[in-house]
């Protein structure tokens, strides 16, 4: 079992920053692949970034690359997203995932979910 906690959400303005955490429990984690994805208000929950075990392969949407950075510290058993230039579309409850049974894009295949943090832009 798995338990993901995110944190580092707020209220910035446009083309600020902010950097997201998720600190997970459980001896396994640094054998997931583990994501992050966002729900705006009205809307789908939808892929932003994923990470490999061992940092080897990233994958982006491309709504974000080139201004989010996704990481992780198997040491510490947490997984980062660095997001800058932050535009107000990216507005969003921001959930931590892991362990995806198939692609690392797709949300259904996540074994295991956080609660989410808020994240605001105003214009």
């Amino acid at each position: 079992q798995v338990s993901l906690v995110e944190s580092g959400g707020g209220s910035v303005q446009a083309g600020g920053s902010l950097r997201l955490s998720c600190a997970a429990s459980g001896r396994t984690f640094s054998r997931y692949i583990m994501g992050w994805f966002r729900q705006a208000l009205g809307k789908e929950r939808e892929f932003v970034e994923a990470i490999t075990w061992n940092g080897d392969r990233l994958y982006y949407a491309d709504s974000v690359k080139g201004r989010f950075t996704i990481s992780r510290d198997n040491a510490k058993n947490t997984v980062y997203l660095q997001m800058n230039n932050l535009k107000p579309e990216d507005t969003a409850v921001y959930y931590c995932a892991a362990d995806p049974s198939g692609s690392p894009v797709e949300r259904g295949g996540y074994r295991y979910w956080g609660q989410g943090t808020q994240v605001t832009v105003s214009s």
